[in-house]
Parts: C-alpha cells; sequence; structure tokens
C-alpha cells in the first residue's frame, strides 16, 4: 500500500472523482481532485453551490449519496504502525472505527443533525461512551459538561438537560462541536458551520475552533477542514483556501496570496463579489408608505407564577417607531433574539393567529393596519408583500412557476383572462431574469437564485410599494446574492419602491440600505444614516456588531 508523499499530511485526495449515472448519461461532480490537509493545519474548501464542497467533505467517511461512484485515492494517516491508508479501499467496519473517534464532522445545520428526541447531554454522552466505552457514567457525564463548558454554552450544568429546541442557533452549533470533539478527533470536517449564525456568533465559533485546535497540539496538533462559501470567514480563519468549481480544483495556496492575487479568471469573480452599493437619493417630498409607533410584541411566558402573582409576559418587541418613505430602504440589524423577524411578522400583519399580544399601530399607506376587517386587510396585501430567506421553503414544490407566480392574481385580479393573466406572469419572469421556457417548470428544477428571483416575481407581480425583505440573501452564493442585490436595487429604483429589510450580513444592509435600524432585546438602540452610523456608531453593541463584521 503506498504512502502519502508528505510527512505533514493528515489527509490527502489523489486524483479524486465522484459521479452519478452512467455512459452518456455520466455526470462528475468532482473531477480528479488533489487536495492535502496537513496535521494541525486549517484549509478552507469554497466554491458557489454545485462546486462538490460537500460531497469532498463527506467522501473521507465514506458518506456520499447512494448511487455516487467514487474513484481514485484519499489516504488518511492512520494511528498506529501501519501508516496512511487508503479510505476507499476499506471495508466499511474499519471506516466505522475511523468515523467520530480519528475523523469527526459538524453538519451545516445543527437542528436536523442533532437528534430532537433526546437531550444535548445525552447526545454527547452517548458520543463519548461510544469512543471511550471503559470509562464510568458518571465520567461520561461529567466530560459532557466540561465539553460544553469549552465550547462556551453557559450554564453547561443545565443545558445538559435541554433538547436542541431549547438552545439557540449559536448554541446548537456548538452542541454539535462538541459531540465532535468528544473523542478528540485528529481532522474536523466541518461543513458550513456558521451559515445561519450572525456575525458576533460566527467570530465565537472560529475563536472557538481555533482556541481548541492550539489545546491539541499536544496531541500533534487537529486538522481542519472548512466547507464555505463565506469569503470574509475563510480571510479570517484559513491557513490555506482551495478554489472549487463545477467539481474542478481551480486554484490553491496560501489564504492571503490566493485572494490577494488571484490566478483563476473564476476565482477573480469569486473575490471580487462582494455587494455593491447603488443606491438612488430618496425624494425630500417621498410620501412616508410605512409608519410604526410604540409596536410591542409579547408572548406569554413559559414559567408558571405564583397563587398570587402571574409570570410576566415575554415581552420580544419593545416600543418600536419608524418611518419608511417611499424609494427608501430601512435595514434592520440585530443578533438572533434581538426582534428582527418579529418585527417583519407584526408589520405584515402576520402574527394575529398566534398568542402574541401586539401593540401600538402600524399604518400601512395612511391605514390603520391593526384597525383593518379581515377583508379589507386581505385587499390591501398586495400593497405590502414579503421576501423570504429559503427560497426553496417558501415556494409550492406541487405548483410550477406559471402556477405559483400567477397565483396572487387570481387573488387580488380574478377578472384577468387567461391571456391577460400569462402576459403578465412572462412580462414578469423576464423583468426578474427568468425565461418564458420556465414556466411549465418546477421549484427543485432551478438554482437557489433562479428559485429566488420566481420569488421576487411573484411578490412584484402584484404592484406592491412596500417590501419585506426577511434575509432574501442569506441562503444564496456570493456571486449569485451580488446579482440578487443588483436586481432588487434596479427594482426598487424603476418602481420607486420601499424595502424593510432584514439581515444579519451587514455587507448586505449596507450596500442595500438608507439607514439602518439596530434592534437588541426588542429595543432600538441605535436608528440613522447608514454611512454615518458604520462609521460613527455610538452605542458599545453596534460597535461590537460592526467590528465582528469586519473580523470575520
Amino acid at each position: 500500500m503506498s504512502k502519502v508523499r508528505s510527512s505533514t499530511a493528515l489527509l490527502k485526495y489523489e486524483d479524486l472523482s465522484i459521479s452519478f449515472g452512467s455512459g452518456r448519461r455520466e455526470k462528475f461532480a468532482v473531477k480528479n481532485l488533489d487536495l492535502e490537509i496537513g496535521i494541525g493545519e486549517r484549509v478552507a474548501l469554497v466554491g458557489e453551490s454545485g462546486s462538490g464542497k460537500t460531497l469532498t467533505a463527506l467522501a473521507p467517511l465514506r458518506l456520499e449519496p447512494e448511487g455516487a461512484q467514487v474513484t481514485g485515492q484519499i489516504w488518511w494517516n492512520h494511528q498506529g504502525d501501519q501508516g496512511p491508508v487508503d479510505l476507499l479501499s476499506l471495508p466499511m467496519q474499519d471506516i466505522r472505527q475511523i468515523r467520530g473517534r480519528e475523523i469527526a464532522m459538524v453538519f451545516q445545520e445543527p437542528m436536523t443533525a442533532l437528534n430532537p428526541l433526546f437531550t444535548v447531554g445525552n447526545q454527547i454522552i452517548e458520543a463519548v461512551q461510544i469512543y471511550q466505552p471503559l470509562i464510568s457514567k458518571s465520567d461520561c457525564v461529567d466530560a459532557a459538561i466540561d465539553l460544553l463548558k469549552k465550547t462556551g454554552i453557559p450554564e453547561p450544568e443545565r443545558r445538559l438537560h435541554s433538547y436542541p429546541h431549547q438552545l439557540s442557533g449559536g448554541q446548537r452549533q456548538r452542541a454539535m462541536i462538541a459531540m465532535a470533539l468528544a473523542c478528540k478527533p485528529r481532522l474536523l470536517i466541518a461543513d458550513e458551520p456558521t451559515t445561519a449564525l450572525d456575525v458576533s456568533l460566527r467570530l465565537q465559533i472560529l475563536e472557538l475552533l481555533i482556541e481548541l485546535q492550539e489545546e491539541s497540539k499536544g496531541d500533534g496538533g487537529m486538522g481542519i477542514l472548512l466547507i464555505t462559501h463565506d469569503l470574509n470567514l475563510v480571510k479570517h480563519f484559513a491557513q490555506r483556501v482551495a478554489v472549487l468549481n463545477q467539481g474542478n480544483l481551480m486554484e490553491t495556496g496560501p489564504t492571503k496570496k490566493v485572494f490577494d492575487h488571484p490566478t483563476d479568471a473564476y476565482t477573480r469573480a469569486l473575490v471580487n463579489s462582494e455587494p455593491v452599493r447603488d443606491l438612488a437619493p430618496v425624494m425630500p417630498l417621498a410620501p412616508v408608505l410605512l409608519k410604526a409607533e410604540d409596536l410591542s410584541v409579547a408572548y406569554p411566558s413559559t414559567q408558571s407564577g405564583s397563587w398570587f402573582k402571574k409570570s410576566s409576559p415575554h415581552k420580544v418587541l419593545r416600543k418600536v417607531s419608524f418611518s419608511l418613505k417611499q424609494g427608501q430602504t430601512i435595514g434592520v440589524i440585530g443578533e438572533s433574539g434581538s426582534g428582527k423577524t418579529t418585527l417583519g411578522m407584526a408589520v405584515l400583519g402576520l402574527l394575529g393567529d398566534s398568542a402574541a399580544q401586539v401593540s401600538g399601530t402600524v399604518d400601512i399607506l395612511g391605514n390603520d393596519w391593526q384597525s383593518l376587517k379581515p377583508e379589507e386587510r386581505r385587499a390591501m396585501r398586495s400593497s405590502l408583500q414579503v421576501i423570504f430567506q429559503d427560497p426553496f421553503g417558501s415556494l409550492s414544490p406541487r405548483m410550477n412557476v406559471m402556477q405559483i407566480v400567477s397565483e396572487g392574481l387570481d387573488i387580488h385580479f380574478p377578472k384577468l383572462s387567461s391571456a391577460e393573466r400569462e402576459t403578465r406572469v412572462i412580462d414578469m419572469l423576464r423583468e426578474v431574469g427568468i425565461e418564458r421556457a420556465a414556466l411549465t417548470r418546477y421549484p427543485h428544477e432551478f438554482s437557489g437564485g433562479q428559485r429566488q428571483r420566481i420569488a421576487i416575481a411573484r411578490a412584484l407581480i402584484l404592484r406592491p410599494q412596500i417590501l419585506v425583505l426577511d434575509e432574501p440573501t442569506s441562503a444564496l452564493d456570493v456571486s449569485i446574492q451580488k446579482q440578487v442585490l443588483a436586481l432588487l436595487s434596479e427594482l426598487q429604483k424603476k418602481y420607486n419602491l420601499a424595502y424593510l429589510m432584514i439581515s444579519h450580513d451587514l455587507a448586505v444592509i449596507r450596500a442595500m440600505s438608507h439607514e439602518i435600524m439596530v434592534l437588541k432585546d426588542g429595543k432600538v438602540i441605535e436608528f440613522g444614516d447608514t454611512e454615518s452610523m458604520i462609521q460613527h456608531p455610538k452605542q458599545v453593541y453596534t460597535q461590537a456588531l460592526f467590528a465582528a463584521a469586519q473580523l470575520v
């Protein structure tokens, strides 16, 4: 059995190819990949959706999808006297011994990866017991608490008994990392570990991984393979970067060199895909389309009170006031739990059927939104539309593009003939860059960027004056994100639209917003002109948010 060429190589891909189908229908997801991760090294694998990043990450653990054909070699610097072994030629019982114990993985979505029926503590203890079977149950519990403490989860003894849904996104991700580190792996594969996290939480996760890697130096140093499309994160975390495009390795080298002097055209396009600020100024006498005054939202407390005193409701939004003018974008930022999404739902009037207690006023086009009758509010919804974060989740998989985009017309313009409706749909799709041939296709047949364009077409076909944008590009690659933001900016200028944009991506907020509203614990702690606030933030919280964004 041949050896890896470098004595410092922990994992080495040699001529790795992954394909699906056969004969003329064979499609390669990864082609002839050569890549090395050294002992104690941090390597980032970047590229757009469909570039083969996740398949490359899954291959060493033999977790590739059913039907995938994998060829080449993946050399693992195995512990013991036998030296490097080819993971692709090992029997599955040997692979199972390596999974977790020597190579661990942190998946992108912890809520999916964690079992919802078991406490976080049970799942970490199980990992410890599997890979350290000789230690006692009490020692396993102590080890689990220590791991939660190391990953920065507050009150680890109490959180040990929490279920995944009772933790925040950042805490769930930390719990996943604790499980992965339970056996002190020599290689940690992190697949988009910070995609759904706020900038401050991203920074904390990165610092945690570096700190844990430093602690492992006594055992030779844990290697980390980071899979991501967040280029800012790569700049400040990875020592070396590899760029994939449609399964081909386009470029690899030290991170600073690749970012400062990319040699490949695709890499240059990727590096230069930051959002561009291109806003039309708001007209001085522009009318106010949306106005909120002392808007508050509270939920009944989940904690029981005493005989004589009821528990206070949990306040999510506290007396928020703002005015949104025609042609203006207000960006809403803040960490998870700050009330951003609740603000958007309250403005849209989508909290009425929940247990939420809503107070204050919301005026839409001069009408008190809260006091409107259901039929009056339904009629006004054509003027107030929303674009959600996940374009795949927000589009019905059972409806084709024609049905999805025309659905609003059926409700608000029922007198249109079939020909008129189809003409409007085709014209709107052309506006967002989707061709007529897409009319009969279904959401799963499109890329993420195309699905978001369809969602934009669905909202704009009703000719709204106000759009609530709830993380409209967070699920998209940086180059696709830039295209969608440019489209939104162009449409705003053309139709003089007003945007309320909710995002944790400060680069997006800076590119798209005339003003920024900063939320913390449901309160507006700072509000003002975008460039002025970014240059001179007044509040310590705002300063910390901007500092974290620059670091990651």
